[in-house]
C-alpha cells in the first residue's frame, strides 16, 4: 500500500509539473492594434514580440485599420484563434466595449494598451497622459508666453485626447483666463490623422488671417500636419509647435527648427511591460496584484481600473543626443538635411 501511495503521489506530481509546464508554454497573447498609421506602433510591436518570445509566449495579432467594426471582429477572431489574454490598442473606447464584455465572459483578461478602456476588469497600461499634456504646453510656454494659441487635439474617440488637453490647460489655463494667451482655435483630429490636422490648422490660419503665434499639437502626426499648414503660408519654423511620440520625422523637424519639441514615451518600455503583464494575467494574477499597480479613475466615466502609468521625457534641440544614444533613432535619421552653425549639437 505504501508503494502504491508513493506511486500515486509520484504520478500526481508528474501531472502537476506537466500541467504547470503546459500552462506556461501555452500562453497565447492576442494583440489588437487600432492601426499601423503611426510609425511608433511598429516599434511597440517589435519590442512586445521580443519580450513575449523571452517569456515563452505565443504572439498573434490583428490590425483594425482604423475601423471600429473591424476591431470588434478582430478581437472575436483572436479569441477564436486561442488567445487567453488580450492586449488592445482601442480605436474607439466606447465601440470596443462589447468585445471586452465577450472577453470578460470567457474569462480572458485584457490589457488596455496606451489608450484607456473604461471597464473595471481591464488593466490599463500607458504613460501619464495628463503629464504629457503639461509637458507639451510647458515646452511652448517656455518660448512663447503670450499671443494667439491654436490647439490641435487628438481623436475625439480616444480618452487620451482629453487627458492631454486637460494637462495643457493645467499649464496654460491661467494665462488664457488672464487674457495674455488667446485661444484662437481648438479642434479634435479624427483618428489622429495628420491630413485632418493639416486641414484643421489651415482653417484656423484662414480664420485668424495667419495670426497664430503658437500651436499646441497633441502628437507628432498632428504636429506634422500643423507644420505643413504653417509652411504653406511661410510660418514653418517661426511658430512653436509641440508634439509627442518622438517619431523620426518629428525629430528631424526639431533638428531643422520646424518643431519645438516632442514628448518621448519610450514605446519599447511600454511594450515590454505590456508583454510581462499580459503573461502574468494569463497565468492567473489578478490585475490589482500586478506589482506597481494603482487605481486610475480619472477617465471620462470615472471607472476605476488597475493601472501602471510610466513617465515621459521631453526632447528638444538641446537633448536630441539622448534619443540617439538610447538607440531610438540614428544620427542620420535625426539630422537628415541639417548642417551649418544653426545645427543642434547632436547634428554637429
Amino acid at each position: 500500500m505504501k508503494r502504491l501511495g508513493k506511486a500515486v503521489l509520484t504520478l500526481l506530481g508528474a501531472f502537476a509539473l506537466a500541467s504547470s509546464a503546459q500552462a506556461q508554454a501555452g500562453v497565447t497573447v492576442g494583440v489588437s492594434w487600432s492601426n499601423f498609421q503611426e510609425e511608433r506602433w511598429k516599434t511597440d510591436e517589435a519590442a512586445m514580440k521580443a519580450q513575449l518570445s523571452k517569456l515563452g509566449a505565443r504572439y498573434i495579432s490583428a490590425d483594425a485599420q482604423s475601423s471600429n467594426e473591424k476591431q470588434v471582429s478582430d478581437i472575436e477572431s483572436l479569441i477564436t484563434r486561442g488567445a487567453n489574454v488580450l492586449v488592445v490598442l482601442a480605436q474607439d473606447n466606447e465601440a470596443i466595449l462589447p468585445a471586452i464584455a465577450r472577453a470578460r465572459a470567457e474569462g480572458i483578461p485584457v490589457v488596455a494598451y496606451d489608450r484607456l478602456i473604461e471597464d473595471p476588469s481591464v488593466f490599463y497600461l500607458s504613460f501619464n497622459n495628463r503629464e504629457v499634456g503639461r509637458l507639451q504646453a510647458q515646452m511652448i510656454y517656455n518660448v512663447k508666453k503670450s499671443g494667439n494659441f491654436a490647439f490641435i487635439k487628438g481623436s475625439p474617440t480616444d480618452p487620451n485626447a482629453d487627458l492631454l488637453f486637460a494637462g495643457q490647460m493645467d499649464v496654460l489655463g491661467a494665462a488664457i483666463r488672464a487674457g495674455t494667451i488667446k485661444k484662437v482655435g481648438e479642434q479634435y483630429t479624427e483618428a489622429w490623422k495628420p491630413e485632418v490636422a493639416q486641414n484643421n490648422m489651415e482653417q484656423m490660419l484662414t480664420a485668424n488671417r495667419n495670426r497664430v503665434d503658437a500651436v499646441v499639437a497633441s502628437n507628432d502626426g498632428t504636429a506634422g500636419g500643423a507644420v505643413a499648414a504653417l509652411a504653406s503660408v511661410g510660418l514653418a519654423g517661426k511658430v512653436p509647435v509641440s508634439g509627442q511620440d518622438a517619431d523620426k520625422a518629428a525629430l528631424n523637424r526639431i533638428a531643422r527648427g520646424q518643431q519645438t519639441g516632442t514628448v518621448w514615451k519610450d514605446a519599447r518600455t511600454l511594450a515590454t511591460e505590456a508583454a510581462k503583464i499580459a503573461v502574468q494575467l494569463a497565468r492567473g494574477t489578478k490585475p490589482s496584484a500586478i506589482a506597481g499597480a494603482q487605481i486610475f479613475n480619472t477617465g471620462p466615466k470615472k471607472v476605476s481600473v488597475s493601472s501602471i502609468l510610466l513617465k515621459p521625457v521631453v526632447i528638444t534641440k538641446t537633448n536630441l543626443n539622448q534619443i540617439i544614444t538610447a538607440g531610438w533613432a540614428t544620427k542620420a535619421e535625426v539630422c537628415r538635411g541639417v548642417s551649418g552653425a544653426s545645427a543642434p549639437a547632436a547634428c554637429r
